[in-house]
Formats: C-alpha cells, structure tokens, sequence
C-alpha cells in the first residue's frame, strides 16, 4: 500500500461501527487492527471493546468520525427523498405511457395507499409548521 494509512478504521454496522487501532509499527510490517470500541450512530453512545480504557486520542477521533458520519447518513436521507420524488414522477410517465392493464392492477391500490398516507402526513406536518410560526409571529 502506498498512501500513509489512517490512525483508525471504523467498519460500518447497522447502527455504527466497529473501531479498531490501526498499526504498522511492528517488526513484520503487517497492518494490525486492534479493536478498541463500538459506536451507536442513533444514541451516540460509545462502547470501549472488552475492559479496554479509551484515551483521549481514541475519543476524539470516535468522535470526528461519528459527527461525521451523523451529517453524511442526514444527507443520504434527503438525497433519497429527492430521488422518491424523481421516482414519483417516472412512475406517472409508466403509467400513462407504458403501463398494461395487469400491470397497473398490480400496483394501482398499494401506490394509492401509500401516496394517501404520505399525502396525510405531509399536510398534517405543513399544518403543525404554519400554526408554530403563525404563534411565534403574533
């Protein structure tokens, strides 16, 4: 491997990461991962591995890494919004231009279900907001 390697490695989970030390300071020259904690993304907790002590270093890199990840994981969700949108407007186009009898009998109830629902909660939501800046406004 040519570029220097980073102090940390975190191998994504479900809900976080594994953290391990890396290491290549060592007589054969192997890269070593010592695992040192595991990270939860939803609560922020940070779990040292075994009966491990975390030094300040390890905290602070834990913690890059996990504000990091927090604001890459954020713009993920709204990028995958977007795309729904997109999707929404390409699923309109199938169905007016290409869409078969069968086809459309296979989706049309769960399309409008879930655009019923999604259509309730979106306007319940935009409800809430004029209400709260309406009173912060007065």
């Amino acid at each position: 491997m040519g570029a220097e390697l980073p102090d940390y490695y975190f191998r994504i989970r479900e809900n976080g990461a594994a953290v391990f030390r890396v290491d290549t300071e060592n007589r054969q020259r192997r890269i070593e991962m010592d695992q040192v904690a595991v990270v939860n993304v939803r609560n922020g907790e940070v779990k040292p591995h075994g009966d491990r002590t975390l030094t300040d270093e390890d905290i602070d890199a834990i913690q890059n890494w996990l504000n990091d990840r927090v604001a890459l994981l954020a713009r993920r969700d709204i990028d995958d919004i977007h795309r729904a949108v997109d999707h929404l407007n390409l699923t309109t186009q199938w169905v007016q231009s290409k869409a078969s009898d069968e086809d459309l009998e296979s989706v049309t109830d769960p399309l409008l279900l879930a655009m019923h629902d999604l259509r309730t909660v979106l306007v319940r939501k935009k409800a809430d907001r004029l209400l709260r800046d309406s009173d912060t406004s007065d």
